[in-house]
């Protein structure tokens, strides 16, 4: 029996504002711990073998999605039993600020195996607590404003995830030729490359930022009242979730949105998980090349947030989100046809030729080109995708449906980053891998353009 929380007045500004701040607090760790400063780290400098450690990194990114796709929707649906949010992410934040603070132990030559496991646990503790806060903002804000507000909070993760950026490549990262950091001064604490330690401080760095600025979320934010005790909560939500599966077999239009959604979505993580640690490979790049790029992206990403909020509003999700998964496409066919000297999987010839200074050659600035696209996209294709099940939900069945959301975004995003490391390990390409990703935005992309819109967001006419 699904338990009847009364629905309080919207949020106040405040209460907004804190609600979105869960975004900013929480993308440092994707955007460099994942993504471009210790994952590319992990994969180059970590080991002597870049070709191992990319498969053992997207071996880690499965064993998560793995465990986040069995769970989710379980604790999705039991949290709309218990009523409270607020509880289980900050639970959940405990176990990420731990693991994430203990990859500082990660030195080169040290065995992978601990990383991996701390990174498996951050991985699963902010996936969890994200599908918490996702589902107290159809609580927060009208239906309209729903898509908005997503997109700027998005574009505030990056904006977030900028900032330690920045602070990392130009005040930690030293270069190991120079020993100075990219506004030529030496690192500070006194942090040495050839020890990796430019790229572990990024896990207490993020750590830090997360505990400081969740706290508005916890202190301005409404949440909604308690309901049953936790182990009735766990009986009932059990019980709610198997109904909801059932359910969705005559609610056809979210079933099908779900499922695209598992599909691209699993080139969408791909991008995020794989992008920075494959162009660490195929150029050498160290934490100030690849910091620098991750700075270029996410200055686009927020510009396309604030964007893709606009359009949100007045063409619908669906609109924003295809349009997005056009851009995926195009950007990961053109970085993973990008070689030394080439892009289209060598019929472009390049000039080999080095500039010197950062990105000198021709295929470098190339791949930051198509970079440029994934920055665009990246942002409004999740936001997007989040305001669509909230324009199509009920407030009383946003934990199981988001639970549910969560299971479709990692279901399958094993089948991702598993066929990466197969088809990487059979041919010793990184690249080929990485064409992979294409099968799965394509798919998802064709699935949607056949979904309905949301009952209230059909685009004017």
């Amino acid at each position: 029996m699904t338990v009847d929380i009364e629905r309080p007045a919207y949020a106040d500004r405040k209460g907004i504002w804190g609600w979105m701040a869960f975004d900013w607090a929480a993308q440092p760790f994707f955007t460099v711990v994942t993504t471009f400063i210790f994952g590319p780290y992990f994969v180059s400098r970590m080991t002597d073998d870049p070709v191992s450690a990319q498969t053992a990194w997207s071996n880690m990114a499965t064993i998560s999605s793995v465990i986040i796709a069995i769970l989710s929707p379980v604790l999705g649906a039991i949290a709309d039993q218990s009523g409270a949010r607020k509880p289980w992410i900050g639970t959940f934040a405990v176990i990420q600020i731990i693991a994430v603070s203990a990859l500082w132990f990660a030195s080169p030559g040290s065995p992978v195996i601990w990383p991996m496991i701390f990174m498996i646990s951050a991985s699963i503790a902010a996936e969890f607590s994200t599908v918490f806060n996702d589902s107290m903002m159809p609580r927060l804000v009208p239906r309209e404003q729903v898509g908005r507000i997503s997109n700027i909070a998005w574009g505030l993760g990056y904006l977030g995830g900028m900032i330690v950026l920045i602070a990392v490549v130009t005040l930690l990262a030293a270069s190991p030729e120079t020993g100075l950091t990219l506004i030529g001064v030496p690192p500070l604490f006194g942090l040495d490359p050839h020890l990796g330690e430019d790229a572990r401080i990024t896990g207490p760095i993020s750590a830090l930022w997360y505990l400081v600025f969740i706290l508005p979320m916890f202190l301005f934010t409404p949440d909604a009242a308690r309901g049953l005790p936790i182990a009735s909560a766990v009986r009932s939500g059990l019980g709610e979730l198997k109904g909801t599966l059932t359910e969705l077999r005559a609610r056809p239009g979210i079933l099908r949105f779900l499922i695209a959604r598992m599909i691209y979505q699993d080139g969408v993580n791909g991008l995020l998980i794989l992008g920075g640690t494959f162009a660490a490979g195929m150029f050498g790049w160290a934490t100030i090349e690849i910091g620098l790029y991750g700075i270029i992206l996410n200055v686009v990403a927020i510009l396309g947030c604030i964007g893709a909020g606009w359009l949100d509003k007045r063409l619908g999700s669906k609109v924003v989100v295809t349009i997005s998964l056009v851009l995926l496409t195009a950007a990961t066919l053109g970085i993973a046809s990008t070689g030394p000297g080439f892009i289209g999987f060598g019929l472009v010839p390049l000039s080999t030729a080095d500039t010197g200074g950062l990105f000198g050659t021709a295929a470098e600035k190339a791949y930051i080109g198509f970079g440029l696209l994934i920055g665009v996209a990246f942002g409004p294709v999740q936001a997007s995708s989040r305001s669509y099940l909230a324009h199509s939900i009920d407030v009383s069945e946003a934990g199981r449906y988001f639970g549910i959301y969560a299971l479709s975004g990692r279901a399958t995003s094993f089948l991702a980053t598993l066929t990466f490391s197969l088809v990487t390990a059979l041919t010793s390409s990184a690249r080929l891998g990485m064409t992979t990703l294409l099968v799965f935005l394509v798919a998802g992309l064709v699935l949607l353009l056949l979904t309905p819109y949301p009952a209230d967001r059909k685009p004017s006419r």
